[in-house]
């Protein structure tokens, strides 16, 4: 292939990639609407009494909250009117259809329609939903769910504060348990530092495409854009891990079976671009066009799906909330500078390769 073809296809693909973004993006989510980041944290900070085999954590972000039922005996989760809402034991999971907290907890906002069969003094109706000893669930309790902000929040913003300490009554055994926790707002980040960060560095990485390829600058140049591209690869993978470790999975099948059903497109963009830095590192045929393409793909599938995390206090990763933005500003730099750098290789072979026409004789006027 030549490079002007090169150069177009370059194009054309990642025109492509724009239009698949739409519908990849929903694909990271593990919960529909499991936050891309939040400044405010949930925790728990324990159950009262204590349980064995009982564990409770915050996932998602703090989006959802997760039990663990190991005990033996059946644990359920009670209502906001006091009902029974959810049942976990050694015979699975079950919820109760006449539980007001059935639907109102099947979105992050509470905004499900009540149906009339509702009613927390009806005698519960169980239904069966998993046959794990696992459930996962928002509560309104641990969540702030308010369109403004608290009022001591917006009265001092630049200091964390504690919103509540929140609690969830418990059944287990038929022995009433509380399960306990807090809620603090984190003053966001100020995204400028990232995105100067972001720019420079995909400015500086770019320009190593002005480079001439065939000289010996030239393939330095594309060698250390194929590292900070197998760099960004690595950032990326990095990424994805620590959202589905967020999502609650646990052991290597629980993660390897999170990735595929929910962070396939990112996961494959990350192990691309770690392979397209080696091709380049190798200097291997059509390397400029393998690192504009993998710089695109992420760029796209794991830059801009995840901006979120520059302006949140809180990333879904098991991580600090920095960590993430540097992870992130790593992935901005490496895609974005492989596809300039990767561009302008391709254009200057292509010029290179041109022909160049003659010049017509100029034929004497006859007098």
């Amino acid at each position: 292939m030549t490079p002007a073809p090169l150069r177009r296809a370059v194009l054309l693909v990642t025109a492509a990639l724009l239009g698949l973004l739409g519908t990849a993006a929903p694909a990271h989510a593990h919960g529909a609407d499991a936050p891309d980041g939040t400044d405010y944290r949930t925790a728990v900070t324990g159950i009262t009494p204590a349980r064995p085999g009982l564990t409770v954590r915050a996932v998602e972000a703090g989006a959802r909250l997760e039990l663990v039922n190991r005990t033996g005996r059946d644990v359920e989760v009670i209502g906001y009117s006091g009902e029974p809402y959810l049942r976990v034991g050694p015979d699975g999971v079950y919820e109760n259809t006449r539980s007001p907290a059935t639907y109102l907890n099947r979105t992050l906002a509470g905004d499900t329609a009540l149906p009339a069969s509702a009613d927390p003094a009806a005698p519960p109706q169980w239904r069966r939903i998993g046959d794990d000893q696992r459930v996962r669930w928002h509560d309104q309790r641990a969540l702030w769910r308010e369109p403004t902000v608290p009022a001591p929040v917006a009265a001092d913003p630049g200091r964390e504060h504690r919103v509540r300490d929140w609690a969830v009554p418990l059944r287990a055994g038929g022995e009433p348990v509380e399960l306990r926790g807090t809620l603090d707002w984190v003053p966001p980040p100020d995204p400028y530092p990232w995105w100067v960060a972001a720019t420079l560095g995909f400015l500086l990485v770019g320009a190593a495409g002005l480079l001439p390829a065939g000289t010996v600058p030239g393939s330095r140049a594309l060698r250390g854009v194929g590292a900070v591209l197998a760099l960004g690869g690595a950032a990326a993978v990095a990424l994805v891990l620590g959202r589905e470790l967020d999502a609650g999975a646990q052991g290597v099948a629980g993660v390897l079976l999170g990735l595929l059903a929910g962070q396939l497109w990112p996961l494959l963009t990350g192990l691309g671009a770690l392979a397209a830095g080696g091709w380049a590192l190798a200097r291997r045929p059509a390397a400029d066009f393998v690192l504009a393409l993998a710089g695109a793909c992420l760029t796209l599938f794991v830059g801009v799906a995840n901006l979120t995390v520059l302006s949140r206090a809180v990333a879904p990763v098991p991580w600090s909330g920095g960590t993430a933005r540097m992870l992130l500003t790593g992935v901005l730099v490496a895609g974005l500078g492989a596809v300039g750098a990767g561009l302008l290789r391709l254009h200057a072979a292509a010029r290179a390769a041109a022909p160049r026409t003659l010049a017509a004789p100029v034929l004497p006027r006859d007098r």
